[in-house]
């Protein structure tokens, strides 16, 4: 597995530490995050899924721990738009550059707005994906969200 992605390229031009984690990636898992978590032995908690949306005609970048589900009206609201959603898979990999689960908030083809989950401040560190399925980055959540020029806010729905 190459360890050099356009995601840890972006991590390492951004000056702020991290480590690379390796799993065994299963194409067929119903949560990829999840899955993520388990073969890492980490909390989904600390595992942050990457969403690809569009709000109010802007593609955007939510993160968020990989065991919770977005808001979208939340999102929206947030971005000051009116409305979001999900964009399609095949839409996802064209505008990142990324394949689906390898997609990362790092090093995608144009820099999109970042929201970060509020979640991760509370955090000693926090797990993205490194841009290839099987391959994460692990960083502090400052330095990721620093890197990612992101913005923290609650994102995700109410139990």
């Amino acid at each position: 597995m190459a360890k050099k992605t356009r995601a840890t390229l972006a991590m390492e031009k951004s000056g702020k530490p991290f480590e690379i984690l390796d799993y065994l990636y299963d194409p067929d898992a119903p949560s990829i995050g999840r899955q993520a978590a388990e073969a890492l032995g980490l909390p989904p908690s600390m595992v942050f899924k990457t969403l690809m949306l569009e709000a109010g005609g802007e593609i955007c970048v939510a993160l968020l721990p990989s065991d919770r589900e977005l808001n979208l009206k939340t999102l929206a609201t947030i971005a000051g738009k009116k409305s979001a959603a999900m964009l399609r898979p095949a839409d996802a990999e064209r505008i990142s550059g990324y394949h689906i689960g390898g997609i990362s908030p790092l090093g995608q083809k144009k820099a999109l707005r970042c929201f970060v989950d509020e979640s991760a401040l509370a955090l000693p560190f926090m797990v993205v994906n490194g841009g290839q399925r099987g391959l994460q980055i692990k960083a502090s959540p400052g330095d990721l969200i620093a890197a990612l020029g992101a913005h923290t806010a609650p994102l995700v729905g109410k139990d």
